[in-house]
């Protein structure tokens, strides 16, 4: 994902097409980051969305309007006042970098006619928009950057706007032959690096892709390429850059096993192969926009699993702390047959020690009757001494008894505890987290919270509504239905209630995942339904991010749960397995 000077150049030219000319009849601040402007001009009325998130910063035009709070924040209401009704004058970037500039026109409280500029930065957590007058002094910006917080550049009411310092990257539109061949191809880098460390507006992706053009290694270190491939790979920068300038861009968004993994606005000739398609769109808006909203949707569900995740992960780290403790404790109750022993062969062989002997020798018939050391306490007698050993025999065995109880104990809350972590990695909507929390409080994990001490006037707690998330539902290429269970109260539905008897049961082998069903109808399945069922399997494990997955299948007639067993836990004696890489082709999500 790269949303570099190349793609910002396309929106610059995108967004001048659409909206030259036009007039700002709206002004709106759905998020703390993000303007909302409504365009009217010759060509309709547009929505243009300019984002300063440190996560997923960007511009675009979007479909739909976004809902605003009840009372507009000050930025937008000083926008508002000075850019209301203006006329949209131009839209520049400056070089390639980052930067996007719309010049504003408008009249003031005099009614004479001012211009404004309204800056959008797109550059990670750095990103802002600020507001600078015709003097290019700062009117204002949606996030302030003291002195304390940025050395190199204050952005304040009242301070000069200057483009940020890029660490004297050239300008790739600009640079000569000679100039590149002197900065960037003398670097002691890899290819690819040297290029998005030098030239401005370049990323890693587009790097890649102007080495794979060129036909050279992107990892080889840039100054040990011979001349003739130097200047290559420059010309093959001109060429790119030349499409750049003449606004020849192309769209597309690369998706990986179905899911959108890069967008750029050229053509990404070195991702390709069975794995990758290419997806081209005219307008870069409706690019950002299908991207941006499957990353959004997963950033905001993982924002609001925060709180569910810093207790898993403060639960996890504290039995684990106990199941070490619990082990330590255990070992040491090993040496207790020891003490058996002494008190043992003290009854035996003890009938003649002195008064105040400080130990005894004596044969071991446990051991071949090898003679054997036993200290002894010289204030008590043998009798005692043998007694005192019986009980630290019996204390440490009850010891043992209950700490094998306890390490059971913890073992499973930990294999629980992990379930629900992999639970949260795969929650793509509210209500599966609200399914994972109301697990959590029923097993004690977080504490429901007390509805009945919120003050005088409270009339008692109303009943809870029941969690309603829903596996995930696939159709395979043979059109067999099958079902995943996103967390335990999920798998428990799938494998008890969704499956019948007859139907195959699919789980990854030792790591926590879902449960992955397939509803046979009576029939038999092929292998690629097999094959499928087992790359879900994994995909939707904690095995996902390695190459292949052991995966268990079985009749759902052999999977059985244990008595009074947590959700989604299950046994089964009789299995067969395959391995299974975790990608997802050639299947259809159903909603």
């Amino acid at each position: 994902m790269a949303l570099d000077g190349i793609v910002v150049a396309n929106l610059r030219k995108e967004i001048e097409d659409r909206i030259l000319g036009g007039r700002i009849s709206k002004i709106a601040q759905p998020e703390t980051d993000e303007l909302l402007l409504t365009i009217k001009s010759t060509g309709g009325q547009y929505r243009l969305s300019l984002c300063a998130s440190a996560s997923l910063p960007y511009a675009c035009f979007i479909d739909t309007n976004k809902p605003n709070p009840a009372a507009a924040p000050g930025f937008c209401m000083l926008l508002r006042k000075h850019l209301g009704g203006g006329r949209i004058l131009a839209v520049t970037q400056p070089g390639l970098e980052r930067i996007l500039e719309l010049t504003i026109e408008h009249l003031d409280e005099m009614g004479d006619v001012r211009r404004k500029k309204l800056i959008l930065e797109i550059m990670g957590k750095h990103s802002n928009l600020i507001f600078c007058d015709e003097n290019n002094r700062i009117i204002d910006s949606i996030k302030h950057i003291p002195a304390m917080v940025s050395s190199l550049r204050e952005v304040l009411p009242g301070r000069p706007y200057f483009v940020p310092n890029t660490m004297d990257k050239k300008d790739p539109l600009t640079i000569s032959e000679e100039e590149f061949l002197s900065s960037t191809a003398s670097q002691p880098l890899p290819c690819a690096k040297a290029l998005y460390s030098t030239l401005t507006g370049i990323s890693p992706l587009a790097a890649e892709e102007l080495c794979f053009r060129a036909s050279i290694d992107s990892s080889l270190p840039v100054n040990t390429l011979a001349e003739a491939e130097k200047c290559h790979l420059y010309g093959t920068l001109r060429r790119t850059m030349e499409e750049v300038q003449e606004g020849r861009f192309f769209p597309n968004v690369i998706q990986r096993n179905g899911a959108a993994e890069e967008f750029a606005s050229i053509h990404l000739t070195h991702l390709q192969g069975n794995v990758y398609t290419r997806i081209d769109d005219p307008s870069i808006s409706r690019v950002l926009q299908s991207f941006y909203a499957a990353r959004s949707a997963a950033s905001r569900i993982r924002q609001k699993s925060s709180d569910l995740r810093r207790a898993v992960s403060t639960a996890l780290e504290r039995n684990v702390k106990k199941l070490e403790l619990q082990q330590k404790q255990l070992k040491d109750t090993e040496k207790r047959e020891k003490y058996r022993i002494y008190g043992e062969l003290i009854h035996s062989f003890g009938y003649d020690i002195p008064e105040g002997a400080k130990e005894m020798t004596a044969p071991n018939y446990y051991d071949e009757n090898k003679e054997i050391r036993i200290p002894l306490d010289p204030q008590i007698s043998a009798a005692d001494n043998a007694a005192r050993y019986f009980e630290k025999y019996n204390k440490q065995k009850r010891t043992c008894e209950a700490l094998s109880k306890q390490l059971l104990e913890t073992r499973e809350e930990i294999d629980h505890l992990e379930t629900i972590a992999a639970a949260l990695d795969m929650a793509v909507s509210e209500s599966d987290l609200a399914q994972i929390k109301e697990e959590m409080q029923q097993f004690g994990f977080i504490r429901r919270r007390d509805k009945a001490k919120q003050g005088p006037g409270y009339k008692g707690q109303k009943k809870e509504k029941k969690a309603a998330g829903k596996p995930l539902h696939y159709l395979s290429s043979d059109g067999f239905h099958m079902y995943v269970g996103k967390n335990n109260f999920q798998n428990e539905e799938v494998t008890f209630r969704l499956a019948d008897g007859g139907d195959w049961w699919f789980h990854a082998k030792g790591v926590p995942g879902s449960h992955v069903i397939v509803k046979t109808g009576g029939q038999e399945l092929p292998d690629r339904a097999f094959e499928e069922a087992g790359q879900l399997a994994a995909y939707y494990s904690k095995g996902r991010d390695s190459e292949k997955v052991e995966i268990d299948y079985v009749k759902r007639r052999e999977v059985k749960k244990t008595a009074g067993g947590k959700p989604g836990f299950v046994i089964y004696h009789t299995n067969y397995s395959l391995m299974a890489a975790p990608v997802i082709e050639g299947l259809q999500e159903l909603s």
